[in-house]
């Protein structure tokens, strides 16, 4: 029988060669290697610590620290490892530290984007009012609930990727991805019988 290829397969496979070969340049001392990593992951990095803070000052110090501490990890990175696991964990240990530093409050209107010039203002306005209350909801949650939801619902990642992430065991991350979810249901419910 003969194997058929899946194209996005193999792009994936190119994906993880082409980043195997920027660390393993970025090691050697390759600037411009380093600076391909960062912009690969940079958005990646932002969004998520935006998504644990829910503060964009915040959020962009951890970025920036995130890549400080892959610069000076790179030379003991080992180059068969995944760098995008390894961002994720350092992202979310950095978010834990500044979360617990900073005691800013979240500010609610971040939650808003610039909305479509295909929604009307109607539209936009529902939109918003949307996002905050998740956002609000999100708030609420504990940082490791917060951390499981992020990573899981907004993030996409498996289960056994965010235990390793976040060094817990799977069963944990299940309760807490729960837990948090109901969380959410609730506060977004409460604040909907709130409203007139």
């Amino acid at each position: 029988m003969q194997s058929v290829a899946v194209p996005w397969m193999n792009h994936f496979a190119m994906e993880q060669g082409l980043m195997r070969e920027l660390v393993r340049s970025a090691k050697s001392g390759d600037p411009a290697a380093f600076e391909r990593l960062v912009i690969i992951h940079e958005r990646t990095v932002l969004r998520v610590a935006q998504r644990l803070l829910l503060n964009s000052e915040d959020a962009k110090d951890a970025a920036q620290e995130a890549f400080i501490r892959l610069h000076r990890s790179l030379r003991n990175f080992e180059e068969d490892r995944e760098l995008g696991p390894w961002l994720y964990r350092v992202t979310v240990n950095i978010c834990r530290d500044v979360a617990r530093r900073s005691r800013r409050s979240v500010c609610l209107g971040e939650a808003e984007s610039v909305e479509s010039k295909e929604r009307g203002p109607e539209a936009a306005a529902v939109a918003a009012q949307q996002k905050r209350m998740i956002v609000a909801a999100i708030a609420a949650l504990t940082q490791r609930e917060r951390e499981i939801i992020v990573l899981r619902d907004l993030e996409g990642r498996s289960t056994k990727e965010i235990a390793g992430i976040v060094g817990a065991c799977e069963g944990t991350v299940r309760s807490h991805l729960s837990a948090g979810r109901v969380k959410i249901k609730n506060h977004i419910a409460g604040l909907l019988r709130k409203q007139p």
